[in-house]
């Protein structure tokens, strides 16, 4: 007799809540996080990510944008909140998971490509440029090392999908933005995980996720701005 194991079931990763200009990812516990967000950069631990949505006259010169967005989520509610900062339409998000062996990770992205960039070159951003802001959030809890190579993937990730996603034509292909933002959520309780390497179920999860999710993204935001020259339109 032929036993088929079945699939492992996944607590909710995150909580989704869009209420315009704010998009709120409620994590179930407090996570150990990094990234390079406006509000709790580097290593941080926290319970809520909010997007902030903003349009350029909201960010004008002299404006400091970190005081803008702290300042916007007090308001709102989200003192602890860590922000994230962008033009994009926040209700165009974007969310997919994967599960890997032992390993389950989400991806939530919003993908605007108005600020779009190749890296090694540079351009004047707009004011309020769109962005691609993406939050990770992995099932097991990752020591420093593990985290820093979750970032990279989910950045290998992210480019993959502008790279494959572009508009016929749309030569050299941008590699992302030039203020994008990448967190990664992980668990607090429990033995941190050392490695999430290409190599890993983590690893793999992680791709997978923002890959999928990042394409979505940036094939939507292609398909609304078809007709804007040089893929800039305001997003």
């Amino acid at each position: 007799m032929t036993t088929t194991r079945a699939a492992p079931r996944w607590a909710p990763p995150f909580v989704v809540e869009c209420k315009p200009p704010f998009l709120i990812a409620r994590l179930s516990s407090p996570h150990r996080t990094l990234g390079w967000s406006l509000l709790h950069p580097g290593f941080s631990i926290v319970r809520d990510v909010v997007w902030a949505e903003v349009r350029n006259r909201d960010v004008g010169p002299g404006v400091d944008p970190a005081l803008l967005l702290r300042t916007k989520l007090i308001e709102a509610g989200f003192p602890d909140a860590l922000g994230l900062m962008t033009s994009r339409d926040i209700t165009r998000r974007r969310l997919s998971e994967a599960c890997v062996e032992d390993a389950h990770a989400a991806c939530l992205t919003t993908v605007g490509l108005s600020n779009a960039e190749r890296v090694g070159s540079r351009r004047r951003a707009e004011a309020a440029a769109g962005t691609i802001n993406t939050l990770v959030r992995v099932s097991r809890p990752l020591a420093d090392g593990a985290l820093v190579e979750a970032i990279s993937i989910a950045a290998e990730a992210r480019t993959a999908a502008m790279i494959e996603s572009r508009l016929p034509g749309s030569t050299p292909a941008m590699t992302g933005t030039g203020t994008d933002c990448i967190v990664v959520a992980a668990p607090c309780e429990g033995e941190p995980v050392a490695c999430a390497g290409l190599h890993t179920a983590i690893g793999e999860a992680i791709g997978a996720a923002v890959y999928r999710a990042t394409r979505e993204g940036a094939e939507e935001w292609d398909a609304e701005n078809a007709q804007a020259p040089d893929r800039r339109s305001v997003g």
